[in-house]
């Protein structure tokens, strides 16, 4: 029964999920916006690290070559959603924004023993900012007043593939399309006049990422390796502005009439990751991952900052009490995380760097502990309040949906 009520829920949220990509970030203002970074299953909970994490019964957007693991006639099907508390302040002002976002809808189900598949969409970045600037009026007393709203963003669908090349190694490719759009909205208020300008980007692109699991089983019982490798890649853009100007006497100008122009390519940059993952026991996980994207090694630019070279260390732990079975809370996984981000700008001499700690739930939906429920919770901080920056700190909640189903399985006649 939970598992047709859930089904019903997916179907009913799988076309609005692009369109819901809603975040109060001041950073959003820059780039292509603020990452997703709500990580399938129990990976948000475990601080963003799961590259060498291999289970038959997760789906794993950290590495494709995990989706080798997966059961015959298994079915994998998720739904994520999170909820972000904000404060944003400088040396003087405090905010608080809300914000809450469907996170990922995603399926996977093997082809044949050692060949997994998944798909699904999910948010890749979000923008949504207000800004409020006043200048004076050169060679004048009067000043004027810009207000600027951006929102929008881009979501990415993907097609991702794992397979077995032996008993230690499994790799995979996870082939993806990122499309959406930016707005920015503009209003310039002096004292006779006002105008309104808005700038709709649109970008599309593609991407690729692989990924490798190696397992000694003799050697280093319980321990897997694993490595991530995304493609340098270009998006391209076009550029549509529209705008008009109200004079004192409530007359309008149009000056610009939705002309579209082609953007510069968005240069996507090089990243690679590595991870360890021990099963110390039987419950006992333990999980590292360090991420690298050369940022620095694009031509991308920014007029108010720089693009550079970003860091990612992630650490989880999940711990399961062993005991009846039949005991509902032995049956429950604790998880913990940490995660840092040296972040990709550098913004008045400061790098916009970030960290959280999470805390995490699997509790599961069925007998056998394949479907669960993963909550989680993180507190963390981004940025800076040093010159005249803004620092953010927020609470995040998620919450996935993780299912197992059981597919072409023929019945038996006794």
């Amino acid at each position: 029964m939970i598992k047709k009520f859930i089904i019903l829920i997916t179907i009913g949220l799988s076309s609005i999920v692009s369109g819901q990509n809603d975040t109060s970030s001041p950073y959003s203002l820059f780039g292509l916006g603020v990452e997703n970074t709500t990580y399938f299953n129990r990976f948000t909970s475990l601080g963003n690290s799961g590259i060498a994490y291999r289970d038959a019964f997760s789906l794993n957007n950290t590495n494709p070559a995990s989706l080798a693991d997966i059961g015959i006639n298994t079915f994998l099907y998720e739904l994520g959603l999170n909820a972000t508390i904000s404060n944003n302040q400088t040396s003087s002002i405090h905010e608080n924004t809300y914000d809450f976002n469907f996170s990922h809808l995603a399926l996977a189900f093997p082809i044949k023993k050692g060949w997994g598949l998944s798909f699904g969409l999910l948010p890749y970045t979000k923008v949504g900012y207000e800004v409020d600037i006043s200048e004076n009026i050169i060679g004048s007393s009067s000043s004027y007043l810009t207000n600027i709203i951006g929102s929008g963003g881009l979501n990415k669908v993907f097609l991702g593939n794992g397979f077995k090349l032996n008993k230690n190694i499994n790799v995979g490719a996870d082939m993806s399309f990122l499309f959406g759009e930016i707005s920015q909205e503009k209003w310039v208020y002096t004292t006779n006049s006002s105008a309104y300008i808005e700038n709709s980007s649109f970008y599309n692109g593609f991407n690729a990422k692989f990924g490798i699991h190696y397992t000694n089983y003799k050697l280093l019982k319980g321990t897997t390796f694993g490595a991530t490798f995304d493609v340098p890649s270009n998006l391209s853009g076009k550029n549509t502005l529209d705008g008009y100007k109200t004079l004192s006497n409530s007359s309008e100008v149009t000056f610009e009439t939705g002309e579209e122009t082609d953007l510069d390519n968005f240069q996507m940059p090089m990243k690679v990751g590595f991870g360890i993952s021990s099963r110390i026991n039987q419950n006992l996980i333990l999980n590292f991952d360090y991420k690298k994207n050369f940022w620095s090694n694009t031509s991308q630019k920014d007029d108010t900052g720089s693009y550079i070279n970003q860091d990612i260390y992630a650490f989880g732990i999940e711990y399961r009490k062993i005991g009846d079975e039949f005991y509902f809370w032995n049956r429950v996984k604790y998880r913990l995380g940490f995660n840092y981000d040296s972040g990709f700008l550098n913004l008045s001499n400061n790098d916009i760097d970030s960290y959280f700690g999470s805390i995490g739930l699997g509790i599961p939906l069925t007998p056998s502990n394949n479907s669960t429920l993963n909550l989680s919770y993180s507190y963390g901080k981004q940025g800076t309040t040093d010159n005249s920056l803004i620092l953010e700190n927020f609470h995040k909640f998620t919450l996935n949906i993780s299912l197992k189903g059981d597919w072409f399985k023929k019945k038996k006649i006794f």
